[in-house]
């Protein structure tokens, strides 16, 4: 008779182990984009419980939502990029000023003749 409760109780402790251990894994993704502070927290939390109805397919593309973002360099795929351009932009705007200063006086001449 013992021994039947004693499997009884290695069988919930099972049960209740694979449960929750389970739901910790799915959690993972949020604790990584909250050590990261990254905005979509709550988002990747609530798809991390919707994971678990769906047999867990979106899980890893959690997992790699959650690890794009640092918060050193935001998501951090274009930055040196955007500066390269951002200088280049400034560059051709300063140019421009100055072919439309030189065109200026030529359109006013033209105006008075």
């Amino acid at each position: 008779m013992f021994l039947n409760y004693f499997a009884l109780g290695i069988l919930v402790f099972v049960v209740l182990t694979i449960f929750y251990g389970v739901i910790v894994i799915h959690d993972i993704p949020y604790h990584i984009a909250q050590k990261r502070n990254h905005p979509h927290q709550d988002a990747i939390h609530v798809a991390g419980w919707v994971s678990l109805f769906t047999l867990h397919v979106l899980w890893p593309f959690l997992w790699i939502w959650a690890t794009l973002y640092r918060e050193d360099r935001g998501w951090g795929f274009v930055q040196q990029k955007l500066d390269a351009e951002e200088n280049e932009i400034q560059q051709l705007k300063a140019r421009l000023a100055e072919l439309e200063a030189s065109v200026k006086p030529a359109e006013t001449r033209s105006e008075t003749e």
